[in-house]
């Protein structure tokens, strides 16, 4: 017996001894899908054009190594995978199409992303998909769908039509449902006078995006706010009162990003609230340093209130867990797999709390059980539930990934 399964052993008695099965547990963790999204590791750069980034996106740092094309793109998620326990999903942005067509937004069509496709089949993936509304000559003044000029609205409406029969079409090869999530940048950098009008045009045209109904079973659209963004600060279209009626109203997945929100808020608060009323939820799990910076997922109080969260009430089911975070300090590989692990284990965390008999000592108005019990969880070994979740998945264990990744980055990375 090894090592980390000894110590696994004597963490399941633990458990066992407030009501927890381990071996349960770890089956249900192995049904969680996170999608982990292709722009880490590239800078957000796609491959449609060579464009400046705009429309409130922003990468810094120059670490060596970026992925210059699809084919490298594809080798470094293979290395990130590989160092993750289970099988996940990959989260593509429409720019990030392979082909040798010279193609616009608003022409792309599922035949630009079949070697994606393929790839994901042949690594088991799933894929889901986002239109891209930035880093684009027709991204005017600041606006897209809410443009008021009409000629860039149609062209990001035809763009966006295009978008969802591109998430159809991975369902429908891959055979499990592909989110495609829809965000705007549009807005003001100072006050406007006129709130309204953009809202109301924004509404409009996201009607005619989905005019078109899909198959459920193959695509889901999801709709995404933000409070504000370079460019934005003092008025953003799309923000989440838009977005969470629009959803409501649309039978649309509502998207809630970490770091959308102002810095006292958090979105581990509104995830019971919009449950009970919303089609279901979709996660862009991220991490803001002071506003909405997409700093790398760590493992931090919020993540664990996500997760626990989710465990707690149930809501996995209806939940789609997605990353959203670039960091071109680092290694961008290291990046993926600190952000995806550190999700995973968040959940983890969750799924080892005796949550009925929590809340059964909550009814009963026994907050002082209430606090030990929550309190001296944190101290039982979470970890080595974890180390074995790895071993079992054939994933180093511990640090023992980061010295793949750094031999990764010594043999393939520095040589590019």
């Amino acid at each position: 017996m090894s090592e980390v399964k000894q110590k696994y052993q004597v963490a399941k008695e633990a458990y066992a001894k407030v009501g927890v099965d381990t071996d349960a547990v770890l089956e249900k963790l192995a049904n969680v899908k996170i999608s982990m999204h292709v722009w880490q590791g590239d800078d957000v750069k796609g491959f449609l054009s060579d464009a400046e980034l705009s429309g409130g996106i922003s990468v810094t740092g120059n670490h060596p190594g970026v992925a210059k094309n699809p084919d490298q793109l594809r080798q470094d998620l293979e290395k990130a995978y590989s160092l993750i326990p289970g099988k996940h999903k990959l989260n593509l942005h429409a720019i990030y199409l392979d082909t040798d067509e010279q193609v616009d937004l608003d022409q792309i069509e599922p035949k630009h992303f079949e070697k994606w496709v393929a790839w994901a089949k042949e690594q088991g993936l799933g894929l889901d998909f986002n239109p891209t509304f930035f880093s684009h000559p027709m991204f005017k003044d600041g606006f897209t769908l809410a443009s008021p000029d009409k000629e860039v609205r149609d062209f990001w409406i035809e763009h966006g039509k295009r978008a969802r029969k591109i998430a159809a079409y991975f369902g429908e090869e891959l055979g499990q449902v592909a989110v495609n999530n829809f965000w705007v940048p549009d807005g003001y950098k100072d006050n406007p006078i006129d709130r309204y009008t953009p809202r109301k045009r924004l509404m409009e045209s996201l009607d005619a995006i989905f005019e078109e109904d899909f198959n459920p079973e193959y695509t889901l659209d999801a709709v995404e706010s933000k409070l504000f963004g370079l460019g934005a600060e003092a008025y953003t279209v799309g923000s989440h009162e838009f977005y969470m009626g629009y959803g409501l109203t649309r039978n649309k997945l509502i998207c809630l990003d970490a770091g959308h929100f102002h810095p006292t808020e958090v979105i581990s608060n509104k995830l019971s609230s919009l449950a009970l009323f919303g089609e279901g939820l979709l996660l862009h799990v991220s991490r803001p340093v002071r506003w909405d910076s997409d700093h790398v997922v760590i493992m931090d109080d919020e993540l664990q209130e996500i997760g626990k969260e989710l465990v707690r009430n149930d809501l996995l089911a209806k939940t789609h867990i997605g990353l959203d975070f670039f960091d071109a300090t680092i290694n961008r590989v290291a990046a993926w797999v600190i952000g995806t692990r550190n999700t995973q284990k968040a959940l983890l965390k969750g799924m080892l709390e005796p949550t009925e008999k929590l809340k059964e000592i909550e009814l009963a108005g026994d907050f002082t059980t209430r606090l030990v019990m929550t309190e001296e969880l944190k101290d039982f070994p979470f970890a080595d539930v974890w180390n074995y979740y790895c071993e079992i998945n054939n994933v180093p264990v511990g640090l023992d990934w980061y010295k793949e990744a750094q031999s990764y980055e010594h043999n393939v990375l520095l040589n590019r």
